[in-house]
């Protein structure tokens, strides 16, 4: 009977056992449930924060590049200014440097016509007037060939920015303001004039 009285206590203490380990059972998973939550949350924000610092190293990066481009234009472009101004300054050098020259040359254009008026017909056909001549035209040539051009004066309308007026008369052959004699050609080099011609003027 003891024995009986034994095996269902033992039952009874099995029953009792499950019933609590059964009422335990909802909180437990409850907990675990919460502490994955607590960790997804956890781990949300990590990788949100690892976001907003990605994102913020990469709008650093991308300012460091827009400034870095910038400079680069910058110096592109002060190159390229650069460039023009020096060959500016090289291209009025050389026009400059070219000016004196030419200044030198033209009074041995001028003094070889003067040889030619003073020369008379019966000397025009010797050999050593047409070496001469034929001088003067390779020097002339040369210098048209460098960009040097004659003045335009006799019977043109007088203008003060290519020609000297030396002289002045009143004159019925002519209308007034017309160059009426030249007395020393002036030149042109390129756009600039290199020697004014002096003339005389109809009053």
């Amino acid at each position: 009977m003891k024995n009986d009285k034994n095996k269902k206590d033992e039952e009874v203490l099995s029953e009792e056992s499950l019933d609590v380990t059964s009422d335990k059972g909802p909180d437990l998973e409850d907990a675990m449930d919460q502490v994955e939550d607590v960790e997804v949350v956890a781990e949300t924000e990590t990788e949100t924060i690892e976001v907003v610092s990605l994102e913020k190293q990469l709008e650093q990066k991308e300012a460091e590049l827009k400034e870095q481009v910038d400079r680069h234009h910058r110096t592109l472009a002060e190159f390229d200014n650069f460039r023009k101004r020096t060959l500016k300054e090289k291209d009025l050098m050389y026009e400059k440097g070219a000016k004196e020259i030419l200044e030198v040359l033209l009074p041995i254009v001028d003094n070889f016509e003067r040889a030619f008026d003073a020369v008379t017909d019966d000397h025009k056909e010797d050999s050593f007037v047409k070496g001469i001549s034929m001088i003067y035209k390779q020097l002339v040539a040369a210098l048209k060939e460098m960009g040097v051009e004659e003045i335009e004066a006799l019977d043109q309308v007088f203008d003060p920015h290519l020609h000297h007026a030396v002289q002045h008369e009143t004159s019925d052959d002519h209308d007034e303001s017309i160059v009426a004699a030249v007395y020393q050609k002036g030149y042109k080099y390129k756009d600039s004039v290199l020697r004014y011609s002096m003339v005389k003027v109809v009053n």
